[in-house]
């Protein structure tokens, strides 16, 4: 019992800790940040010139909304941001899904812990009683 006690006390320190993750989530966002670059289309640019990568980076954002895709165009100047708050919103996917781990842990280990008090408390016999025979298969073995 000393064992689902110490048990406990870790699930619930670890809840805890995970709660005060979830307060200190910062800016976030969904969807994946996409640098691109692309030729202008004038035939007397630089980006014309085979191997040439073309102008960019433009960065865009992807993500689904109501199962459609939709793409945004991020400034240039707002990529290291975004790309900052995309991973935020992973952490956050993260810490939420370690809290609903760590909860049904601790259900189930308050549940256990329950069940072996209230079976210390009611004491219960050491062996279990034996199966009377019923009337009815007496009543068969006799020759009458």
């Amino acid at each position: 019992m000393a064992a689902t006690g110490k048990a406990l006390a870790e699930l619930e320190r670890r809840w805890e800790e995970i709660q005060a993750a979830l307060g200190a989530v910062g800016e976030l966002r969904p969807g994946a940040l996409v640098s691109r670059y692309r030729p202008c289309g004038k035939p007397t640019c630089h980006c014309a010139q085979p191997g040439d990568p073309g102008h960019g980076p433009c960065w865009s954002l992807t993500r689904v909304v109501g199962g459609k895709t939709v793409t945004k165009v991020i400034p240039a100047a707002a990529a290291a941001r975004t790309q900052a708050q995309i991973a935020e919103h992973r952490r956050f996917r993260e810490l939420a899904r370690d809290l609903v781990e760590v909860g049904a842990q601790l259900c189930d280990a308050r549940l256990k812990d329950a069940a072996s008090q209230e079976a210390a408390q009611k004491g219960g016999s050491p062996r279990p009683s034996r199966r009377r025979r019923s009337a009815r298969s007496r009543r068969s073995s006799d020759p009458a």
